[in-house]
Parts: C-alpha cells; structure tokens; sequence
C-alpha cells in the first residue's frame, strides 16, 4: 500500500504533520467556490441542460461506467447525449478536440476513446470545459451534455449533478487534500441531486451501483473471447483504484498468479507487459486495453464492466431531466 493510502484510508499518525496543508487547500478551494457563487468569477451555462458525473475523492470510484450508462440509458430514452472530458493525459494537436474512432489514443486520452468507443456519442475534450462544451453545441445535435469528471470545474454551470464515492473506501479519513482524499468536504455529498454509491452498502438517500464484468474480449480485435476462467492469468491495471479490478476478477472466479499495478493514464509499451507476463495470458481493463491494441498478443484479453442501478434511479433522473426542458420552454 502506497503512503498515502495508508494516511487517508488507514489511521496513520503522519497525516497530522499534512494539516496546515489541509487548511490552507481548504481555505483556498472555498474563496474559489465563493467567487463563482457570487459571479465575481464568470461561469459560463451551456444552451442545452448538462449533467457532471464527478467525485469529491482522488482516486477511481467507477465514473466512467457510469458514464456510459447515463449514454445508453439517455439515447434509449430519445435523447441525444454528448461527452466533455478534460481529456487527460491526451496530447491533441489542437484544443477542444473531436475524438471519433480514428482518433489516435495518444491525442484523445484513454478515458474519452474508450467512452467513444462504448458510446459512439459525441465527444470533445478540452482542459477548458467551457470550451469544449461550446464546440460540442456547435458540431453536433446534441440535447443533453454529459461531462466526464469536472464537478469542482465550477466555470461551467450545471443543471445536474451526480456525486460517485467508493462504497468500500467512503471517504477514506474524513479529511481534505494532502490529508485526506477528499477534493471537497462530506458536506457536499448533500448539495448533489444525485449520490451513487458504487460496490459497499449504499446509505440512506444514495443509489446503488454495481460493476457488472460483460465476457472477456482479446485486446488485439475486440473480439469476444471464451477462454476457461481455469486458466492461470495475470492481471494487470493502470487505473485509479486497481483493487477493484482485481476484485472483480476474483469475484468472477479467474485464477490470477500476480497482480501489476501502473499509474492511473499510464502510457504503455510492449515491454511493459511482456517483460511481466513472460508469455502468460493476461487480462487487463478496457481502458488499458484501448492503449495496448496496436501491440497486443493472442493471449491478451480485457474484461469490460456495465454499470447496473437501482431500478428507480433511471426514472428520477428521466424526471428530473423533463423538468428541465418544461421550465427551458423546450
């Protein structure tokens, strides 16, 4: 366990020394929020309503399935969603940038390929939100936004949000940045119009969520694999929470031999995996594998994971959504 998961998810003595570092991060995020609150600071609201998908909390909690849940469930319902995402770790050639199937992973990042990819829905990243937002009403028929991430971005107005949180890890120790895990303080959880709680037991007032692992798929074509889940496997993650990918694994009964763990947006090579692997089936995320298909081998698979909600979550947020367009006149 890395220090800092032992400080904001153990009881580590250490994070005391981390406290006047707290309070100046706090002191400084809560002039910020004040400023757009009280419009000395421009936001900007977009033309169609628009829903954030974030966290309080550093670290992965399960956004990104959500997000493509929140896509499939929308354009079954008659809507017409697109994706903003910031677009990190990306390298486009210009800002805000189309991410569409050709796009070179490199340019658009891992998370909005892959969202792409699962999706097919519109998609732009820009590191300014706002910006990406305006090129996507402007390129696209598009009635609903969706932004990847992006809820303390308060430049950008919002008609919904929706607050993601680990329910295995909570909110860690409680406290704020470099003390603890949070972004933002407990309190915000309750300004949100929506609280998914993602693995864990949900508390009162929040929805369930749940990753649901789909067949394994061979990273080098997509193609759905139907390996035995006897064989013996490792199991490799660049994401922000890799326990709960290997949790999922084991959950779902493959046998895995070792475990190796990159940064979150890592940039793989070859000779990351093959060095690690020594010829051994490998199974990795669907994000990782959307960086690894040009070089991938035969034995190389990904396990994509859907989002499943309690069954009222859809309809309040449908309603919720309706509201909207008749208080918009749309």
């Amino acid at each position: 366990m890395k220090i800092e998961e032992d400080i904001w998810y153990g009881n580590h003595w250490s994070k005391w020394l981390l406290a006047p570092l707290s309070i100046t991060f706090a002191a400084i995020t809560c002039s910020r929020r004040k400023l757009f609150e009280l419009g000395i600071k421009a936001s900007v609201k977009p033309a169609v309503p628009t829903i954030v998908v974030g966290n309080i909390t550093v670290g992965g909690t399960g956004k990104t399935p959500l997000v493509v849940y929140l896509c499939e469930q929308l354009t079954a319902a008659g809507y017409k969603p697109g994706i903003i995402s910031r677009g990190y770790g990306s390298k486009a050639p210009q800002y805000p940038y189309i991410v569409n199937n050709d796009s070179p992973v490199a340019h658009s990042g891992d998370e909005p390929f892959m969202l792409h990819k699962r999706t097919q829905c519109p998609l732009v990243i820009s590191p300014i939100r706002t910006t990406a937002a305006a090129h996507l009403l402007a390129h696209f028929d598009v009635d609903v936004i969706i932004t990847d991430d992006g809820l303390q971005h308060y430049a950008m107005q919002r008609d919904i949000e929706l607050i993601v949180i680990d329910g295995k890890r909570r909110l860690g120790n409680g406290h704020l940045l470099p003390m603890g895990p949070l972004r933002e303080g407990a309190w915000r959880l309750k300004t949100a119009d929506f609280v998914i709680c993602n693995g864990g037991n949900a508390l009162a007032g929040e929805a369930n969520m749940r990753l649901v692992a789909a067949p394994l798929r061979k990273v080098s074509n997509n193609a759905v694999a139907t390996p035995n889940t006897e064989f013996t496997s490792v199991a490799i993650a660049g994401i922000g929470n890799p326990q709960r990918f290997y949790n999922t694994l084991e959950k779902h009964d493959y046998v895995i031999e070792e475990h190796l763990s990159f940064p979150d947006h890592h940039a793989f090579t070859a000779a990351d995996i093959t060095q690690f692997a020594a010829g051994r089936t490998v199974i990795m995320t669907e994000k990782d594998a959307v960086k690894c298909q040009s070089f991938a081998q035969d034995n190389w698979y990904y396990l994509p994971v859907n989002a499943s909600l309690d069954s009222d979550f859809l309809p309040q947020l449908l309603l919720t959504l309706k509201e909207l367009n008749h208080d918009s006149g749309s």
